[in-house]
């Protein structure tokens, strides 16, 4: 039986990268999708390459850092399909790096808004679709960064996704009750467009901080995000889960 069959679900930042491969993922295992992203085109051709595969997904572009969109994103999906079982707000940018004394407050606030203000308002209005359908899954991507490593010139960035673990147990505490499960799911370095990985210097250092020595695919992290969408994590709730390649440990 498929894992997400019958289910409805939200991903942001699914034009690319790791929210891309979640949705192709989310649908080959039966869940109808509203797929979010600024890029419509990007948007409509995973929305074409899902319904060639015999998926079910439609699309909305827009800023997520915008109250208006999020609201639409749930109303779409309402108004598509008749629910919301799953939402993964995955939208998220690393911004602009710098010291902190040197750190325009607009940059702090734009880092903010993308990774942690818009993960709250998208909660907010998928918060209450979910419970009308007696709960559901709720996740977030997070970063050991800020979890489990300070990286100089990443301030903003790791607490914006402290911010969001933060946020995860609350939610998981208050809606637990109504059968609502909420986690935070914490990529390690990721081999996707957006990767600061520019000359081979650069990804071999990446690579080489992780105790697996390379990086992820965007598939290996969708997989994760599959568990935490699906009943196999029926029990797990207000969690960090690390699908970080073993960087958060290593010493080597």
């Amino acid at each position: 039986m498929l894992a997400l069959a019958n289910k409805i679900a939200i991903v942001t930042g699914a034009s690319s990268g790791i929210g891309r491969a979640t949705a192709k993922l989310f649908a080959e295992e039966g869940a109808r999708l509203v797929v979010a992203a600024r890029r419509q085109a990007e948007l409509d051709t995973l929305v074409e390459e899902i319904r060639e595969a015999g998926g079910s997904a439609v699309a909305l572009a827009g800023n997520v850092t915008e109250e208006a969109y999020a609201k639409a994103l749930v109303e779409l999906a309402l108004d598509s399909f008749g629910g919301l079982d799953i939402a993964f707000n995955n939208a998220g940018s690393v911004g602009l790096m710098g010291s902190v004394p040197e750190m325009a407050p607009t940059t702090w606030h734009e880092t903010m808004d993308t990774n942690l203000t818009s993960a709250f308002l998208c909660a907010k209005h998928q918060i209450p679709a979910m419970l009308d359908r007696s709960g559901g899954s709720l996740i977030f991507t997070s970063s050991f960064v800020g979890r489990t490593a300070g990286i100089p010139g990443m301030a903003a960035y790791a607490a914006a996704k402290a911010g969001l673990i933060g946020l995860t147990q609350v939610l998981a505490a208050e809606y637990g009750p109504q059968g609502l499960r909420v986690n935070a799911l914490l990529p390690g370095g990721t081999d996707t467009p957006g990767a600061t990985t520019t000359t081979p210097e650069a990804r071999a250092f990446v690579e080489g901080i992780h105790a697996l020595k390379r990086m992820a695919q965007p598939e290996e992290i969708a997989r994760s995000a599959l568990y935490l969408a699906s009943d196999a994590s029926s029990f797990t709730t207000g969690t960090a889960l690390f699908a970080d390649g073993g960087v958060s440990i290593n010493r080597t």
